[in-house]
């Protein structure tokens, strides 16, 4: 049944943990939990799960400071953010450290299933051979998933390459938060346009002055063109 690979859940709730699960596994997965945020670290290098789905709150060693730890090490798995609490802090800081997306509880066990094949499908990359885009210094090459600001490669979490790719396929057209939303992170507005301002101000703190990202006062973003 895990014909899609086998994700990671870290939770330690058990209800939620196992009823994460069973949807996942409906869903084609191979799941393996973890409720303690220190062994999670442990696992994660030893099963090499294709995805995470990483409860926050965890006692010991939370989930932010796990992604914080994978990401430092150079591991890029996808991370889906799980919070007990509406805290938009908490939310941003995931997105800041480097997390694919995120979901708040309660949720629809239904809607993470659907979020982890998300953050999969922008992880792989779906696109045909010698997909490039380029701005100015920054380019980014589609079929490998890597992306160069100058001369130098640019780690990008899958999340921020497929915003910075989609601003590159429109050169100079300006893009409503919302709108991005929907075509980046496939979902509506309801989940907060703060999310793409943290993606951007990441983008462009990874590409310095390559960055090809403006701001459109009251309407959104755009990429320069040429």
């Amino acid at each position: 049944m895990d014909k899609r690979g086998l994700v990671l859940v870290v939770e330690d709730d058990a209800a939620i943990a196992e009823l994460a699960s069973l949807y996942l596994r409906r869903d084609g997965f191979g799941v393996h939990v973890e409720a303690d945020g220190g062994a999670a670290l442990e696992t994660i290098r030893r099963v090499k799960p294709v995805a995470i789905v990483l409860d926050i709150g965890l006692s010991g060693m939370d989930g932010i400071e796990i992604c914080r730890s994978l990401r430092g090490a150079g591991d890029w798995t996808p991370v889906l953010f799980v919070t007990a609490r509406d805290d938009e802090l908490d939310r941003l800081l995931g997105l800041e450290i480097g997390a694919d997306d995120y979901l708040t509880k309660p949720f629809s066990p239904r809607e993470l299933a659907a979020r982890v094949r998300t953050v999969l499908r922008r992880a792989a990359g779906q696109a045909p051979a010698a997909e490039t885009y380029s701005a100015g210094a920054t380019r980014v090459d589609v079929t490998r998933r890597r992306a160069w600001a100058g001369d130098a490669e640019v780690a990008l979490t899958s999340t921020e390459f497929d915003l910075l790719t989609y601003l590159l396929r429109h050169p100079g057209q300006v893009f409503a938060r919302e709108q991005l939303l929907s075509a980046v992170w496939g979902y509506a507005a309801s989940a907060g346009t703060r999310t793409v301002d943290v993606h951007v101000a990441q983008l462009r703190a990874k590409l310095g002055e390559h960055s090809p990202i403006r701001t459109v006062r009251g309407t959104g973003y755009a990429a320069e063109a040429g």
